[in-house]
């Protein structure tokens, strides 16, 4: 019996100790101060911007030198406030062109298809930049829900050029460029990456050279930025069906067994046919009673 009882008594002991830990239940507690980090991001960021301007010869940030204006007080960088995961950020974008004044070419959203350039550098621990990326020769297609919350906001601020190639390489005028000055949290965080180390602010010189406006990412007839039914300007976390896809990388969204693209009517619309009379604001593509 006594050591039944002692038997019990240490496994409880380890249980106490085991459920203290860093995990419970094999679930990881996330102790990480993600609100105090942002601050002094920010903090790090504004001693920055306070000391260096941009030199519109060179088309580089430089060391604030006398007769310059700091990049905290040109009239050219916006600041931006961004909430992630219920965390406030200030994301700062220098705008050196907007783009296009044509009107074919809009902002991109936080979904949309992009052709860029780029190069990226961190701050180190005394505020200084290191490089770490860049693609500068050949622009890149890409898609601003896949990439970093920096980029996937900072380039909403930007427009695309135009495409004057004729008879030779793809050349694009009047881009969008500028420079995002990105917070860890909107970058990659307290985990980092290859090449950068965690909790890094990100500083990146862009150039924006198209837009695939309304990108649909699972050709469903419905732009992803509108596949956002809780209308939090947040595509990425709406899933009608629980399928574990979000909507706009979902062909059937309310798992019907049905294609969204075939749930259009006659116009091939998916957004504009309301059949269920019980629920005559839902659109049939969402409603998997109406097939």
């Amino acid at each position: 019996m006594f050591n039944r009882k002692l038997l019990f008594l240490c496994l409880s002991i380890l249980f106490i100790g085991y459920a203290c830990d860093d995990d419970t239940f094999g679930v990881p507690v996330d102790d990480f101060d993600y609100e105090g980090q942002a601050l002094i991001d920010n903090d790090s960021i504004l001693v920055f911007l306070e000391n260096h301007y941009y030199n519109d010869a060179i088309d580089s940030v430089q060391p604030l030198v006398t007769g310059a204006t700091a990049l905290i007080n040109d009239s050219r960088l916006l600041t931006q406030d961004v909430t992630d995961f219920d965390v406030d950020y200030k994301l700062y974008v220098f705008v050196k062109n907007e783009g296009s004044p044509m009107p074919e070419k809009g902002y991109p959203t936080e979904v949309d298809s992009v052709l860029v350039k780029y190069k990226g550098q961190y701050f180190n621990s005394t505020v200084e930049l290191i490089d770490f990326d860049e693609r500068t020769v050949n622009p890149l297609w890409l898609t601003l829900n896949s990439v970093i919350r920096g980029w996937s906001h900072g380039f909403t601020n930007f427009k695309g050029g135009e495409n004057i190639t004729n008879n030779g390489p793809i050349t694009y005028v009047n881009g969008g460029k500028g420079v995002l000055f990105i917070p860890s949290g909107l970058a990659y965080g307290k985990f980092g990456t290859a090449g950068i180390p965690p909790s890094s602010s990100l500083l990146f010189y862009i150039e924006l050279y198209d837009v695939v406006e309304n990108t649909d990412h699972d050709l469903d007839s419905v732009p992803s930025i509108l596949e956002d039914p809780d209308g939090d300007g947040d595509p990425r976390n709406d899933d009608t069906d629980g399928d574990g896809f979000p909507n706009f990388l979902d062909p059937d969204d309310d798992n019907d067994g049905i294609a969204t693209k075939d749930e259009g009517g006659a116009d091939g619309d998916p957004t504009n046919d309301f059949n269920d009379p019980n629920n005559p604001t839902l659109p049939d593509y969402l409603n998997p009673d109406i097939n």
